[in-house]
């Protein structure tokens, strides 16, 4: 029988130095450390609501309360000065804290202070990596690391990222948290034959390059691939939650000290073999563990002391309490070189037939809801900045971005805007998004009002997507208010639902805009219901200057304006096309798809068929049980099935002064408008799907498939979260020796914003409204999957198919829009960045009668605004332009291009910020880094050598606002003093 062990506090440094690496716990340099990282993993919603997690309700569903999980370990950190604990979710960790009295918030920032609590990652919530954006990433890494820097200092600020959990890992989120200032990066899940030949050649960490754009030093970053994905070893898991058993030492009868010793032991050193150093890392910790920490620290302890007392009988393991950073540390110390990665991780699977390629477009319809909701919060916050006080207190009531800006955040979590949430848990997210757009369109109108000096009845048709409209629909005479937040002028095409037959349309001077009344769409109306709404739609091409507004004035004419009608297809077959002065679509008249695509100003054509095809979705078979579910793809064959079948679709043709488009209906749930705009250089595919049909008891995966002679030699391209464009290869990784299972699933990836296909000469671009699943199945073919309904879970815990319905029980439907370009390869890159980023940051239409009073006395009504004094170069993008505390803006601007991809847009550019702005005066500027709350030249990172050659350094330079010089791909980021309307405003 063992004798009982005192267990006896480490003496940490802590204590004396403060936090960070010198905060660190002594290791042994002759034997195996193995460091212990208790830690807890909170999803911040998915089988429950944020709510339902963190107050602990709903345990009938999942037993979790987040309260419970802070409360409890503070008491066991506090109680033993040797334990340690990592914590990543801000989004409750803020939650808790304003329901904390000062002595308590004083106890944390102490265990701060002295390392013994790191936090890790610093976003709101851990995003996922796949289907977000970048510019919605930065907003929940912004939110999440403001919180913790005012209310926890320096000591606060993460010096590793932690995103265990995300199914995948994206290329632009290593050079992100690298442009963030932090050292290192722990993933969780890789794919299994990716971590198997990982782990037989020793190359579980490594420096990931994240950027082939950015000098080394500002996107190289150590990641290591942790042991376990985030799950402690086998048999060593005691919190509430487990079942393992408890170590039990003393004279009990039930001593199994030896046992677990024994086990602990050739669980470390079997370890060990994988990775390259003497120190290893455990992740002691689960989802939603330590509500009950004192079990788990209490046979921490034990354990601690119990394996290093096996030192005197000959062990070289020594075991102690730590945190990523300070394992961190201790690889950095040991002076090797580290293999180099490239490319990303993606996709992901947990084993054969088991491809998480699914949820790149599972719940399309909320991956639409969180897009726009972005978008809208970028506006919000530019007039939140450019109006000032006035934005906040107008006559609207309070207006207020903090909502909006707290649920787009929220969504990027990785069980959010994935889809692979529990139904309730999808709706409470759009209804968080809904009372946050409900709180900026105050602040819009507030805003508007106070610009504009006129108090109208502002309107926001939220319902256009469908053609609805009430204030257009009702009205003889309106106006429309169009703001752009981009730093370019656009012209943007507004559709308003009419009653009327003809109407005149006026732009800020005065001078009339061309306008016509189109019919809406069958398949339009019936989205509505057909009793009720427009039957057509006033459409007109509306520009807007830069970062500002423009107001144009409708009036409905007395008069009758013989517009063409539908035209429907002729008896004899004929040649079908629409064209405008850059394009010329043409159809097959006798199946009514499209055929051929011709560039009129680059006289260049290509054959293009489209058509939509579903995949029956998998329940399993004799190679694997595994169905098709909200994260998994699986379709049961690889040839999909056309929806139209061999029938001829039908269709119909509006054609007019402003606008040529060809109406297609595939089958009584899919259809679509081919449309080209006069004076646009692309054609745009408005799709419409759903009531997925299940009826035959097969779930189904639909896709968009464009189909053309181009020689791809199995290359089609995708992006990264939006930025930097990523090179795949079918059936093929670059890093590692891919045994395919999954012809379709397995050649699948993220679509964030745009996928394309070229050979020698000839590019063709397919942009996205939303992220979707995309591939290029066979060589000159580009698919993306629009919708999905499925009647079987995938066993990766959600526990329901994702069979989502309408308000009235029946399946969703989704619609959306699909943007085609050709051109060739050389000129291609310009119109796919900056129409992506038109797309992504549309300009918005607000409403009103007209014929308000005005705002003060003193004022005129302004009917046109740019804050900006010209026009930024196309290749520059303001990213971020919104009001902090005492009186500062933050203000991002990226250069959009990478090196080498455009003739012309890839050069570097210089900016005069003192002399960019018109709504305001700069008066002093401070670059910080990219998340906004630290001094640029305040960032000191580790240096890491990969293994073909050491990391270039770029010192920092003294900042001369008036020339500002971005390379391509850099970001950067100002906070800047000010005089004008915001600055004596607060902000976030």
């Amino acid at each position: 029988m063992a004798a009982p062990v005192v267990v006896v506090p480490l003496m940490l440094l802590g204590s004396v130095l403060g936090c960070g690496y010198r905060s660190c716990p002594t290791t042994s340099p002759d034997l195996l450390n193995v460091h212990l990282v208790p830690h807890t993993h909170d999803d911040v919603g998915w089988l429950k609501t944020v709510e339902q997690y963190f107050y602990g309700v709903h345990n009938d569903v999942q037993h979790a309360g987040v309260q419970y999980i802070l409360d409890s370990v503070l008491v066991e950190l506090v109680a033993q000065p040797s334990r340690r604990f990592i914590y990543a979710e801000v989004a409750f960790l803020q939650r808790w804290w304003r329901m904390q009295d000062e002595a308590t918030r004083s106890i944390l920032r102490q265990l701060v202070q002295e390392g013994r609590l790191e936090l890790v990652g610093g976003g709101w919530t851990m995003a996922d990596e796949a289907v977000t954006h970048y510019s919605s990433v930065l907003e929940q890494l912004g939110l999440g690391l403001g919180f913790l820097y005012r209310e926890l200092g320096g000591c606060g600020t993460p010096r590793v990222a932690w995103q265990i959990d995300p199914f995948g890992h994206s290329r632009h989120s290593a050079a992100a948290f690298a442009q963030l200032g932090y050292d290192g990066l722990f993933l969780g899940r890789i794919d299994h034959q990716d971590k198997a030949q990982r782990e037989q050649s020793r190359n579980m960490e490594m420096i990931w390059r994240g950027s082939g754009n950015l000098q080394s030093s500002g996107s190289d970053l150590f990641t290591g691939i942790l042991p376990n994905m985030y799950n402690p070893p086998t048999g060593f898991c005691w919190d509430q939650l487990c079942s393992d058993p408890p170590i039990v030492d003393g004279d009990s009868e039930e001593n199994n000290v030896g046992s677990i010793v024994s086990s602990f032991l050739d669980t470390a050193n079997k370890q060990a073999k994988h990775y390259r150093t003497n120190h290893i890392i455990m992740t002691m910790g689960s989802d939603f563990h330590y509500e009950n920490a004192n079990l788990w620290f209490k046979n921490m302890d034990k354990l601690i002391a119990h394996v290093n007392a096996q030192q005197s009988n000959g062990s070289r393991v020594h075991v102690l309490y730590s945190t990523p950073s300070c394992y961190l540390w201790e690889l950095h110390q040991s002076n090797l070189s580290w293999p180099l990665k490239l490319d990303d991780f993606f996709p992901y699977s947990d084993g054969p037939h088991q491809f998480w390629t699914g949820f790149y477009t599972s719940r399309p319809a909320l991956k639409l809801y969180e897009r726009l909701s972005n978008n809208f919060l970028q506006i919000c916050s530019q007039l939140e900045a450019l109006a000032g006080p006035a934005a906040h207190d107008g006559p609207y009531g309070h207006g207020d971005s903090s909502m909006l800006r707290e649920a787009v955040a929220v969504a990027q979590h990785h069980d959010a805007v994935t889809g692979t949430e529990k139904q309730h848990v999808a709706n409470d997210y759009a209804k968080q998004l809904a009372m946050g757009w409900e709180r900026c369109q105050l602040l819009v109108s507030n805003a508007l009002s106070s610009l504009m000096g006129t108090k109208e009845t502002f309107t926001f048709c939220n319902s256009l997507n469908i053609s609805v409209c009430p204030l257009t629909e009702a009205s003889s005479q309106f106006i429309v208010i169009l703001y752009n937040p981009l730093g370019r002028r656009v012209s943007y095409p507004i559709r308003l639902p009419v009653n009327g037959v003809s109407y005149s349309v006026t732009d800020p001077h005065g001078q009339p805009v061309p306008s016509e009344v189109v019919p809406v769409s069958i398949t339009t109306h019936g989205l509505y219901g057909n009793s009720v709404g427009a039957l057509q739609e006033l459409l007109f091409e509306a520009s807007a200057p830069p970062v500002g507004f423009s107001t144009f004035t409708v009036t409905q004419s007395p008069h009758r304006d013989p517009n063409v009608h539908p035209i429907q297809p002729p008896a004899q077959p004929q040649p079908w096309d629409i064209r405008n002065e850059h394009l010329r679509v043409l159809f097959d008249p006798l199946t009514g798809h499209m055929k051929e695509i011709q560039n009129l100003a680059k006289n260049i054509s290509l054959p293009v068929s489209q058509s939509f095809y579903w995949y029956n979705a998998s329940i399993g078979n004799d190679e694997s049980p595994q169905a098709s579910g909200a994260y998994i793809f699986r379709p049961n064959s690889s040839d999909p099935i056309p929806i139209s079948g061999s029938q001829r679709i039908h269709t119909s043709l509006v054609k007019n002064s402003l606008v040529q488009e060809l109406h297609q209906t595939f089958s009584s749930w899919c259809s679509q408008v081919v449309r080209l705009y006069m004076g646009q250089p692309y054609v745009e595919l408005e799709w419409t799907v759903g009531p997925i049909p299940v009826g035959d008891g097969w779930g189904k995966e639909i896709i968009s498939r464009f189909q053309t002679p181009l020689q791809t030699r199995g290359r089609f391209y995708t992006d990264s979260n939006g930025r930097q464009m990523m090179e795949r290869r079918r059936d093929h990784r670059p890093t590692w020796n891919l045994s395919q299972t999954e012809p379709v699933a397995g050649n699948y990836y993220p679509v964030t914003s745009r996928i394309f296909i070229r050979d020698e000469k000839i590019q063709l671009t397919v942009l996205t409204d939303r992220s979707q699943g995309g591939s290029s199945i066979f060589d000159g073919s580009m698919e993306l999957m629009v919708h999905r309904r499925l009647l079987y879970d995938d066993n990766r815990g959600v526990g329901e198919p994702l069979l989502e319905q309408d308000g009235d029980h029946r399946g969703l439907v989704v619609r959306g829009h699909h943007v085609l370009l050709l051109d060739t390869v050389s000129d291609a890159a310009d119109g796919h960045r900056l129409r992506a980023q038109e797309l992504f940051m549309a300009p918005y239409p607000v409403l009103a009668p007209g014929g308000g009073a005005p705002y003060r006395p003193q004022q005129g009504g302004l009917r046109e605004f740019s804050a900006l004094r010209r026009e930024l170069p196309p290749n520059i993008h303001l990213l971020t332009l919104a009001p902090r505390d005492n009186g500062t803006l933050l203000l991002r601007l990226e250069h959009q291009f990478e090196t080498g991809e455009s003739r012309n847009n890839s050069q570097p550019v210089t900016i005069d910020l003192l002399d960019l702005f018109s709504a305001f005066t700069i008066t002093s500027v401070q670059e910080m880094n990219l998340g906004g709350f630290q001094p640029l030249d305040a960032i000191s990172r580790l240096v890491w050598t990969p293994t073909t050659g050491p990391s270039q350094s770029k010192p920092v330079t003294k900042l001369d606002p008036r020339r500002v010089t971005l390379q391509p791909m850099d970001i950067r980021t100002f906070l800047v003093h000010y005089e004008g309307p915001g600055a004596a405003h607060g902000g976030l």
